[in-house]
């Protein structure tokens, strides 16, 4: 077990991979002679030669076609967006061609492919730069996507994605990239489709991903000095998304708060609170709640940027409003 950041344990994904499959390669902007735009390949270029990491033009299109082409004939693309906000002009080449050829060629093809990069806000980049793409995608059948919140997830999940056979979709958050933690030595593989509960309680059950895992986290320890506690679950997987682990919490704590970075309209917070109503109905003690980005386009402005979205205090209200319907 060794303490890493969030970046090293993806650099050691791919290079762990890369070693074990010829087949492997690394695509993208600035992600050799520049090291990656946020250092995630650093020394990667050396390592392997500009054969398997190979720097494209500014054409996210381009590049994720050249990658879909690239598996359906046997290679295993790591295809990287500098940031899922760029995937928005690749996304007919994700929708229609990589989600698809395994069903329209009735087999004939598969598509091992994996997309990776920063997704959801940063710090300061602005409306056009700060979406969480991770519901667009995680509607489309075909695909699988993952979101890690912990170095030791980064790592086993993005190796699980290189080693799939159909399309994986990895979000990464550019704000975890130096967030440290324990990484298990050796072939550390993380199952896709699988939830973590990484905490324990029986009073609610938070639902998180990706950073809002760290966030319900910090809302758990602020509830816990309160006598309420919170069992909090990381997701891992947005799709296949694993609603046996879910269920399971919500009958043992009766109340359930979604945390997710995005819009409130639809999402994946959504589709767990559909999931929930439909499959744990019985359970609940009080309405689920939400708790997610406001309604509007992202502010420059930082301290407007981080009132827009979700934070300890907000999540924390959340808990007490749902715990305390029945205490009343």
């Amino acid at each position: 077990m060794r303490t890493i950041r969030y970046r090293d344990a993806l650099r050691e994904a791919m290079v762990e991979e890369m070693e074990r499959d010829d087949r492997v390669f690394l695509m993208g902007e600035e992600v050799g002679h520049y090291q990656g735009a946020y250092k995630v390949s650093e020394g990667m270029l050396d390592r392997f030669g500009e054969k398997r990491i190979i720097d494209t033009p500014i054409a996210e299109g381009g590049f994720a076609g050249v990658g879909i082409g690239a598996a359906m004939v046997g290679l295993r693309p790591i295809i990287e967006f500098m940031t899922w906000n760029f995937s928005a002009v690749a996304f007919d080449q994700i929708l229609n061609n990589a989600a698809k050829l395994r069903q329209m060629s009735g087999g004939q093809f598969s598509c091992p492919i994996v997309f990776r990069g920063p997704n959801a806000s940063a710090r300061q980049v602005g409306s056009q730069h700060s979406h969480a793409m991770e519901h667009f995608y995680a509607t489309i059948p075909g695909v699988k996507v993952v979101a890690p919140a912990y170095p030791a997830d980064a790592k086993g999940l993005l190796k699980a994605a290189i080693r799939d056979d159909n399309p994986v979709l990895v979000m990464e958050s550019e704000t975890l990239y130096v967030v440290k933690g324990e990484v298990p030595d050796g072939d550390h593989v993380t199952p896709i489709g699988k939830a973590n509960i990484v905490r324990e309680g029986t009073d609610a059950t938070i639902v998180a991903y990706s950073r809002m895992t760290h966030i319900a986290m910090e809302a758990a320890a602020e509830l816990e000095k309160e006598g309420i506690s919170v069992e909090v679950i990381d997701l891992l997987s947005l799709r296949p998304l694993d609603e046996d682990t879910i269920v399971q919490s919500v009958e043992k704590t009766h109340h359930c708060v979604v945390v997710h970075e995005g819009w409130p309209y639809g999402g994946v917070g959504a589709e767990v609170a559909d999931r929930v109503q439909r499959l744990a109905f019985d359970s609940l003690d009080a309405p689920i709640l939400r708790v997610t980005n406001f309604d509007v386009p992202m502010p420059y402005n930082a301290k407007l940027e981080q009132l827009c979205l979700p934070q300890t205090p907000r999540v924390v209200a959340a808990v007490k409003r749902s715990v305390q319907r029945d205490r009343a």
